[in-house]
């Protein structure tokens, strides 16, 4: 076997890696809510939200991969070596913000250690820069429009049932919650899966593996099962970050954050827009409270968080960038 087929392995290996870092570091995003409202234990609520993320094998297409397969960098440049520095900057950020309890987007850590390989390996001009500013532009409007959607979708939550009877309320809620929670991680999971099955399809065509950038049945399956698997295991340290730092969530609350969230994520998803699944929930969150009450909404926290998410996409760059320069003296 040659040194190029090893090297295909290592690179697979690595994605699935990242892929369960992914969901482990991005478990807070589906079951905070329904955990912090003791909905579910964080037993169930885990097993809840890794067969959810499962689901999306069997019911949504895989545009998302296919943008991030094809483009962030030219596929002419791309190295298995790039490849491989792009994945260690990703994992080295992940374990890193999970350590601090930032819920920041893995997927744009994926993307940044993209660029940063790329350039190292061949210059600014592989990366395609047009693929790389629309999701840049959503690192904007992604938790925009999931505050938007929250605050929109809470209004007439509460206008519906503000006759209700409170103890009633909260019960059919709790109720509810199990189904937004669901959808929701319905949509995490499609929507981040999907990102590092681009990287395996690029990896296997890089290494001659495949004749054609393409999906392949087994990676879209171990792709969902290393994230399903991921989440499982759960992030707890973000749990308490996205569930009572950011503002003080009840089932009410929840099931309306979720299911913005989750409405976001598979519209998104459905054009093929690799958007983060932290800032879509983070925003829902800070919609939800807002319409409670901005006062409520612990802003010093959530602004943490928002420079978290814009020092992402370069900071992976650099160390992916730092990777492949180093493994370069080596090759």
């Amino acid at each position: 076997m040659t040194t190029t087929f090893y090297l295909v392995v290592v690179v697979i290996s690595l994605a699935l890696l990242f892929d369960f870092l992914n969901g482990f570091h991005d478990a807070a995003n589906s079951i905070a809510t329904v955990v912090v409202t003791k909905t579910l234990t964080p037993g169930q609520a885990v097993l809840m939200a890794g067969l959810a993320n499962f689901v999306g094998c069997l019911t949504f297409g895989t545009a998302i991969a296919k943008t991030v397969g094809k483009g962030i960098v030219q596929i002419d440049h791309v190295t298995l070596w790039v490849l491989l520095a792009a994945l260690i900057g990703a994992i080295v950020w992940n374990i890193m913000t999970w350590l601090l309890g930032l819920p920041t987007s893995s997927s744009h850590a994926l993307i940044g250690g993209l660029v940063g390989s790329g350039i190292a390996a061949a210059g600014t001009h592989v990366v395609l820069w047009g693929g790389v500013l629309k999701i840049v532009l959503f690192i904007f409007l992604a938790p925009l429009i999931g505050m938007l959607a929250a605050i929109v979708f809470t209004v007439i939550i509460f206008w519906i049932f503000h006759k209700t009877n409170y103890q009633k309320s909260i019960k059919f809620f709790k109720y509810m919650q199990l189904v937004s929670s669901f959808v929701y991680s319905i949509g995490h999971g499609t929507n981040d899966a999907q990102k590092t099955m681009g990287v395996i399809a690029l990896a296997l065509f890089t290494g001659g593996v495949t004749h054609t950038f393409h999906l392949q049945g087994w990676v879209i399956v171990s792709c969902y099962c290393a994230i399903a698997l991921g989440t499982m295991l759960g992030g707890w340290r973000i749990v308490k970050t996205m569930g009572t730092k950011i503002t003080k969530l009840h089932a009410k609350e929840g099931f309306c954050a979720e299911t913005a969230s989750a409405l976001v994520l598979l519209g998104t998803a459905h054009f093929g827009i690799p958007v983060s699944t932290t800032h879509v929930i983070a925003g829902s969150i800070m919609g939800v409270g807002t319409v409670e009450q901005a006062g409520k909404v612990r802003w010093i926290t959530a602004r943490k968080i928002i420079w978290a998410w814009f020092l992402t996409i370069p900071l992976t760059a650099l160390c992916a960038g730092a990777c492949y320069s180093l493994m370069y003296v080596f090759m």
